[in-house]
């Protein structure tokens, strides 16, 4: 299951308590204080993997708390010091603060390590107490809890080019033909439930990651549809490919369509909006679909490359246009 948003609390371990203890040995009547310090709570740190790329493993559990720290005992032995709790979260999650709103961190990065709450301090054993007039005392601290923060993860995917349009615009296809990557395909729309990563190779073993999302449809800006909560998965890419339905049995227009995703995506984030794009006129396969196609490329004034994934038409040319992006 894919899971892209998460709210939980994380906690610090306590820190040991610190131990009263007096020195006992054969003719040492007075041995005085030897109570050892606590050990120190456990971090709770956040760690970005490749090996991740869905929140799931993490849902379910409401609380992590990172291990308490050892007590001291006697002999100014100080207590053992708690392991941290390192929870991994796929490249690319955002750490915001769940009350505030505030990013406290981007994972953008592998192995990136982020110590999101920090372990209580252990008490002091009685040997700390001890003074010229003080000799025997009596007290030790109790070791400090840890720190506590309620935190949302939000998993941004971190792709070169996105793949937005219409549902039943041919993404899905386009991707499964580009890459090893094997989304459902078929002939009803919103086949593409969630986002979907697939990496496209060159000839000279350089590649690229194109991410696919759940088609937009008009009103999605305002809560419609699927792929708007999905939309932040490609807010980190460097290009859209804006793919348009022209084949003969298209529900809409092609013009139409275009002029609907500019303004959901206008709607979402005028950064996203103003991305570099291209526009791809998919299942072009016959006169009419071309005719389709040349009537978006007058609507528009943009350039349109024609392509039909089924046939491998203009994929060269597409390759060639995403080959400048590595």
């Amino acid at each position: 299951m894919f899971v892209d948003e998460l709210e939980c609390t994380v906690r610090g371990g306590r820190g040991g308590d610190g131990c009263v203890s007096f020195w006992r040995e054969k003719f040492v009547p007075r041995g005085g204080p030897d109570g050892g310090d606590g050990g120190r709570g456990g971090d709770v740190l956040l760690v970005a993997s490749t090996h991740e790329n869905t929140l799931y493993h993490l849902s379910g559990q409401p609380v992590f708390e990172a291990p308490k720290g050892q007590p001291g005992r006697g002999r100014d032995m100080t207590g053992r010091s708690a392991e941290d709790l390192v929870l991994h979260v796929p490249v690319g999650t955002l750490v915001l603060d769940a009350e505030r709103g505030n990013v406290l961190k981007d994972l953008a990065e592998d192995g990136a390590p982020f110590i999101v709450v920090r372990g209580g301090r252990g008490g002091r054993g009685n040997a700390r107490f001890a003074t010229s007039t003080n000799r025997t005392p009596r007290e030790a601290e109790h070791g400090q809890d840890g720190e506590e923060r309620r935190i949302r993860l939000s998993l941004k995917l971190i792709a070169d080019v996105g793949l937005v349009g219409l549902p039943n615009a041919g993404k899905s296809t386009l991707l499964s033909s580009l890459s090893r990557a094997r989304p459902k395909i078929a002939e009803y729309p919103f086949t593409t439930l969630e986002p979907m990563l697939g990496i496209v190779p060159f000839g000279d073993g350089s590649s690229i990651v194109m991410a696919d999302i759940p088609g937009l449809i008009e009103g999605a800006h305002a809560g419609k549809g699927l792929g708007m909560q999905f939309l932040k998965h490609v807010e980190r890419t460097r290009a859209l490919l804006h793919l348009v339905d022209c084949s003969s049995g298209a529900d809409v227009e092609p013009a139409d369509a275009w002029r609907v995703i500019l303004d959901e995506l206008a709607g979402y984030s005028a950064e996203l909006r103003a991305r570099p794009r291209l526009l791809v006129a998919t299942k072009v396969e016959d006169d009419e679909s071309r005719a389709r196609a040349a009537e978006l490329r007058e609507a528009t004034g943009e350039f349109v490359l024609e392509l039909s994934s089924a046939m491998r038409t203009g994929v060269p040319q597409l390759m060639e246009l995403l080959g400048r992006l590595r």
